[in-house]
């Protein structure tokens, strides 16, 4: 399948807009974890209306523009052999707990691989607040797109990747999922069949329904805040995860 590397790059997302109440805020929060001790006061911050506070890696599900422009066959996309391979947020201020987001898509890059060795699309997603118009947040996810290597498009650049430290962790946080998060998390707008249905997961090559991406990224999101920012939101301000193996529930 040829990819269009042009055709993408200058594909006319429309702005999208959603509206968000607390509901979705705690739904999302119980989603990722939060919660899991409910006498714990800063941990209530996340899942109760009262005083709530919303958790900066919502910001990675909100205002999708939805799956269908990857399966339209004009763009080129293997979407069947597709997997989201990082996925990044900068936040410029708190998300709000209700209100109107303003989504505007764009994908900013497409990189070729090479024969046999697949492709790589960062999708860039900048979020507003309706009623004031500030930006919000930025995020960026990077689709490894492995059947579409050998298009003819530029090889780099391309980010090296972290290189893992050799010393001890500076503080470990140890949390467990719940078997039914995927449940959960998948109310937030991901439904996916391969994370509720085993037999399309066990069609994929999985032993059983795997945990979504973004849902282990707003795990470790919501264990950052309480490890590295004494459960203060507003100091998360960036982060960045590239996904390498599957998690499952529990």
């Amino acid at each position: 399948m040829s990819l269009d590397r042009g055709r993408l790059l200058e594909l006319p997302f429309e702005d999208i807009e959603q509206t968000i109440t607390a509901r979705d805020v705690i739904l999302y929060a119980l989603g990722v974890g939060a919660g899991a001790n409910p006498q714990d006061e800063r941990e209530l911050r996340f899942v109760y209306e009262e005083n709530l506070h919303t958790l900066p890696t919502m910001a990675a599900v909100l205002c999708s523009p939805g799956f269908s422009w990857y399966q339209d066959a004009r763009n080129g996309i293997d979407w069947k052999r597709m997997l989201h391979g990082e996925q990044s947020i900068e936040i410029y201020s708190p998300l709000p707990r209700a209100g109107v987001v303003v989504g505007r898509t764009r994908v900013t890059e497409v990189i070729d691989r090479g024969e046999g060795k697949g492709a790589l699309m960062t999708v860039e997603r900048t979020l507003m607040d309706q009623a004031s118009g500030g930006r919000l947040a930025k995020t960026a996810a990077v689709m490894f797109l492995r059947g579409n290597g050998g298009f003819g498009g530029p090889s780099g650049p391309v980010a090296a990747p972290h290189v893992m430290p050799e010393r001890a962790p500076d503080r470990s946080i140890a949390t467990a999922t719940l078997p039914q998060a995927a449940l959960i998390y998948r109310l937030s707008g991901d439904l996916n069949p391969l994370h509720v249905d085993s037999k399309v997961a066990t069609s994929g090559g999985f032993t059983r329904p795997i945990l979504h991406g973004l849902c282990t990224f707003g795990v470790i999101g919501r264990a950052l805040i309480e490890g590295a920012c004494d459960f203060d939101t507003t100091r998360l301000r960036t982060m960045g995860a590239r996904f390498t193996s599957p998690t499952y529930p529990g």
